[in-house]
């Protein structure tokens, strides 16, 4: 039958709690591998999708642009067929009120056909420029889409070659969990997640503690290599173990290849 918490002396509670700290810190030590390269390549990812957005909209506008340039030469054709129109029935007017009224309409039409064409120069202005500024965004993406293979390839060749690495130490993690009180494994995970090197019980030595350095009365040191109860670092408030017995669960192998860099 599997022990439960309540079986374990407290120098087996300290010693699966420091196995749980080696394998917690050899996955961080994965992580800090990797680094900043999954958050690089998320933010690459969005800028990516940011400027793909954009290149949406500029097209957008464009063929908004390109629709106005048709929209004005169908009013220049209805304006010259106004213009032919209007010509003729001058030759057929009965008094110059009539012709003078064909006139001005002529001269409208006219005008309507100037600003058309003035908004057509406009329009292709605007399609120029946008054409530009997408050619432009186009090199751009390009040059991004290339980082991201670079940044991609560095995270999965880390990936590839840690992933069996993390996921034994995970399921050992896992199992040394199990074994340990609920209250006691959520003291060690809170200490664990607000320390910046993450360790949450570490070994006296030379007299200090191993996670702040401050010095540890000698009086309680006598206490901790008693093991009768868990005892945390009054500084910084890390569970404390005697060297003696970190020494005897410590359960560091040599590595190969890119786990190498592990600190």
């Amino acid at each position: 039958m599997a022990k439960t918490d309540k079986d374990f002396s407290i120098p087996e509670k300290l010693g699966n709690l420091y196995k749980l700290q080696l394998y917690v810190s050899e996955i961080d030590g994965i992580r800090n591998l990797r680094g900043e390269l999954p958050q690089e390549v998320a933010d690459m990812e969005d800028g990516i999708n940011e400027l793909t957005s954009r290149m949406s909209r500029v097209r957008a506008d464009i063929e908004a642009a390109d629709n106005k340039i048709k929209e004005m030469q169908e009013n220049i054709a209805k304006a010259e067929a106004l213009i032919d129109q209007y010509t003729r029935q001058q030759d057929d007017v009965k008094n110059n009120k009539e012709y003078e009224f064909l006139t001005k309409e002529i001269e409208y039409q006219n005008l309507e056909i100037e600003l058309s064409n003035k908004r057509i120069r406009e329009s292709m202005e605007t399609i120029e420029n946008l054409q530009m500024h997408l050619d432009d965004s186009m090199h751009e993406l390009e040059d991004r889409r290339a980082d991201l293979d670079i940044k991609k390839g560095e995270l999965d060749e880390i990936i590839a070659e840690t992933r069996n690495e993390e996921e034994m130490l995970r399921e050992k993690a896992k199992k040394l969990e199990n074994s340990i009180d609920p209250k006691l494994l959520a003291t060690f995970k809170r200490i664990h997640k607000k320390a910046l090197n993450g360790l949450a019980i570490v070994p006296i030595e030379e007299g200090a503690c191993g996670g702040c350095f401050n010095r540890i009365t000698p009086q309680r040191q006598v206490d901790v290599k008693m093991h009768k109860k868990i005892i945390v670092c009054e500084y910084c408030g890390r569970i404390l173990i005697d060297e003696e017995l970190a020494k005897e669960n410590n359960i560091r192998r040599p590595r190969k290849g890119v786990l190498n860099q592990l600190t």
